[in-house]
């Protein structure tokens, strides 16, 4: 097993390998680089006058810049160089490690104006190094936990510059050609992942010109907007006079049949993708209808019942219900099962927003987890997630091949009748190539490779929680279901004040704590070593008080536990600063006051 967990991990390794190797300093020299820009001879003392020479604009080097590759020894050839060679060496050389404010940032790109001249290449390289690549972030660094962004593996960069080279649209076929079909087997292949239908039934429907198995897009949001505007015109579709809601609109549809308005269900926990979708597809955002979740931030079921009774008896007619496997907060699932027996009963489209652990099928110990997806009429997944591809590619799937049909869009000059276009089903219409990258990623990782990154990810974050749950300046807020954990700065000692505490002050209490753990975050992320994000939960167990908390994803196969051990060390050396700690030592003067109060009292 970690033989072949080496094996595919080696272009992840590869970029720990170089991590600490030193690059050389990337220095315009006109001299030795190939000008893509015409350079005009000047006079001696003009040379004088002017340190640095001028670019014009000529059709001659216009037609350079579309020709003319720029020379291995140039600042763009050799950034070209050391990033194919050494990735994580380059950004670990010029990604800076001190924060600094956005305000100074926005300095460097305040001038609105268009240059009426043009700039070398080399000048304009130089001003990103210095200006948009030092203030990037390092989202590939093993020490960043905070967000769903990882390394990529090392093929990912010469076949994205393949794909960029290329320049298809998969809006047609006359733009696309080859592209077409493989988009068509990348959705196919992640069809069968969630539905696991036959080979016979992907030999009949993946290349079906008439039908589509899903629809591409640049992430999870188009995705669910996609499955929700497909749900919305399934829910009222044309009859006797009335000509579709895609045709006439919501306030006909409703008033056509009997209704006084129409919503989506979500649990609390739901993406704020499924606000803009209730926004986008008229119904408003008050219809999108958050359900309470139980302490496992899952879905409560009888509550969901309960609303779909209400609305039904409301006349309003409920166009999908959505379940969540993998909350953006959490990690957590929701009762996938159960919740496509209530979409059946109330005659509801079901979508299950996978966008995140949607990948967890890949591994045959964590699949039951999601048991219940096979079920559902569509289920979105982002690429660029736990499929390790660049940013800007996700898609949503669909059960039946015939539904994405109420969504279709035709027009004579693209996209027409009866063709393989791609464009006929999607929201977007111009549209990169990304499922090149979907599918080598399927390829050269397999069924087998995601299975092991999969496994490590769960498994390391269940032993960071264990490691929390030991060190007694934090407290684990909650436990990962997948690779998603939270927890916050909260001593044992005021654990335990907390567990006898009366509402109010047990209030107090969680009100100083959202302060240090906040100010903790903010600083390791300024100190640049590591970052954690954080966000706010409402824990049962703390009577539902908005809790400030560490948020912390382990999707990183070069995260290691010494690295996680570090970010504690690190947060707890940050809580002994003098801005915090005199507030630390003074609240715990005033709890062992009330304590003695108390004592006397009795």
């Amino acid at each position: 097993m970690w033989v072949l967990w080496l094996s595919y991990a080696r272009p992840f390794i590869l970029c720990q390998k170089y991590l600490h190797l030193n690059i050389m300093p990337y220095r315009a020299n006109s001299r030795s680089q190939s000008l893509t820009l015409e350079d005009k001879s000047m006079p001696k003392s003009s040379i004088q006058q002017h340190k640095k020479k001028l670019a014009f604009a000529s059709i001659k080097s216009m037609y350079r810049v579309f020709t003319v590759p720029e020379a291995p020894n140039s600042t763009l050839g050799q950034i070209d160089k050391d990033i194919s060679r050494n990735l994580a060496g380059f950004l670990q050389d010029h990604i800076v490690a001190v924060e600094k404010d956005l305000t100074e940032v926005e300095k460097d790109f305040s001038d609105s104006r268009i240059p009426d001249k043009p700039i070398f290449v080399s000048e304009q390289t130089q001003f990103l190094l210095d200006k948009l690549v030092a203030q990037s972030v390092h989202t590939a660094s093993p020490s960043f936990v905070g967000h769903m962004t990882s390394a990529l593996p090392y093929f990912m960069l010469p076949l994205s510059k393949i794909m960029i080279a290329l320049n298809q649209n998969l809006v047609k076929t006359e733009t696309s050609k080859a592209f077409t079909p493989m988009e068509r087997q990348v959705t196919g292949m992640l069809h069968r992942l969630v539905y696991e239908q036959d080979s016979e039934f992907y030999k009949h429907w993946m290349h079906n010109s008439h039908y589509a198995l899903g629809s591409m897009a640049s992430g999870g949001t188009i995705a669910n907007v996609t499955a929700l505007w497909t749900a919305r015109n399934l829910a009222f579709p044309a009859e006797g006079n009335f000509k579709g809601v895609n045709q006439q609109g919501l306030f006909k549809a409703l008033r056509y049949y009997g209704y006084e308005g129409a919503a989506i269900l979500v649990s609390k926990r739901g993406h704020y993708s499924l606000s803009k979708t209730a926004d986008i597809l008229g119904i408003g955002r008050e219809n999108l209808i958050a359900i309470d979740t139980d302490d496992d931030n899952r879905i409560q079921l009888d509550q969901l019942r309960e609303q779909c009774i209400k609305l039904q008896h409301e006349k309003i007619k409920i166009i999908s219900i959505v379940g969540i496997a993998g909350t953006t907060e959490t990690g957590n699932i929701d009762p996938l099962d159960e919740i496509a027996e209530i979409a059946r009963e109330f005659k509801a489209h079901f979508h299950v927003d996978a966008a995140w652990g949607g990948p967890t099928l890949f591994s045959r110990e964590h699949k039951h987890l999601l048991k219940g997806i096979e079920k559902a009429d569509s289920v979105t997944l982002d690429a660029h997630k736990q499929l390790y591809v660049p940013m800007g590619s996700g898609l949503v799937v669909f059960k039946d091949p015939a539904k994405l049909r109420a969504i279709e869009h035709h027009a004579q000059y693209v996209v027409r009748k009866g063709s393989k276009d791609l464009g006929s089903t999607t929201l977007e219409g111009s549209r990169p190539g990304m499922s090149m990258l979907v599918h080598s990623g399927l390829r050269i990782i397999g069924k087998e490779g995601y299975e092991i990154l999969i496994n490590q990810g769960i498994e390391k974050a269940k032993a960071f929680a264990s490691l929390i749950e030991k060190n007694d300046d934090f407290e684990l807020i909650t436990k990962p279901e997948l690779n998603i954990l939270t927890y916050r700065y909260c001593p044992q000692w005021l654990q335990d004040e907390l567990t006898i505490a009366k509402p109010e002050h047990a209030e107090r209490i969680n009100t100083h704590i959202n302060r240090f753990t906040k100010y903790i975050q903010k600083t390791q992320r300024e100190l640049g070593r590591a970052f954690v994000s954080r966000t706010l939960l409402e824990p049962q167990r703390h009577n539902g008080f908005p809790c400030v908390v560490f948020r912390v994803v382990l999707a990183n196969p070069l995260t290691t536990m010494d690295i996680l051990e570090e970010i504690l060390i690190e947060q707890s050396r940050i809580a002994k600063d003098d801005k915090i700690s005199s507030e630390m030592d003074a609240f715990e003067k005033l709890c062992s006051e009330r304590e003695n109060k108390k004592r006397k009292e009795n």
